[in-house]
């Protein structure tokens, strides 16, 4: 049953091109939870669309206002700092990372992509909580507004609904542990 709503899900959005659409699944209850989201600042145009999609999700997902803390970087490769700094400091169920790198004409484009998904994946090791990987890897600024509110979807909202899923999910190990 799991694969199958997975198939069509994957079918649907591919045929659709919107990502974002999440009207098949259940989604929990945000409530319980607190989040950090870390926004770059370059490509702002990109990220700040990213920000409010992922906020906005979060917030009708019924996470209290009060329990997400927001915090901008540099850039994408910012974002690694500035989500070690957020799970040291601040008692959080999950991390949002947003950032858009845009393909350049240098080899730049992969070594900052490659560094920030390492990156990412190291800090949520090290502190044992969902680092969000949000972070737009495209060929020019017409594919990133594409995502980024356009007409394939939001993937901020995405970020958000994958924090809300596996801080659930976090709780709901931990009640089968205690």
């Amino acid at each position: 049953m799991f694969t199958a709503n997975l198939f069509y899900f994957y079918a649907m959005a591919t045929h659709l091109k919107n990502l974002s659409d999440f009207s098949h699944i259940k989604v929990p209850s945000g409530s319980p939870f607190r989040f950090g989201i870390v926004v770059a600042s370059w490509n702002v145009a990109v990220t700040g669309k990213l920000f409010q999609g992922a906020l906005d999700t979060l917030l009708k997902h019924g996470v209290a206002e009060e329990n997400i803390i927001a915090v901008d970087v540099a850039g994408s490769y910012e974002l690694i700092a500035g989500a070690d700094l957020l799970l040291a400091n601040k008692n959080l169920d999950a991390v949002i990372c947003l950032g858009c790198v845009i393909q350049g004409e240098t080899r730049h484009f992969d070594f900052i992509c490659n560094a920030v998904a390492s990156g990412l994946a190291q800090v949520g090791i090290k502190h044992t909580k969902p680092v969000i990987f949000g972070v737009l890897t495209t060929d020019n600024q017409e594919q990133a507004l594409d995502r980024a509110g356009g007409k394939h979807g939001n993937k901020g909202d995405e970020a958000a609904i994958t924090a809300i899923k596996i801080a659930d999910l976090h709780l709901s190990l931990k009640k089968v542990n205690d």
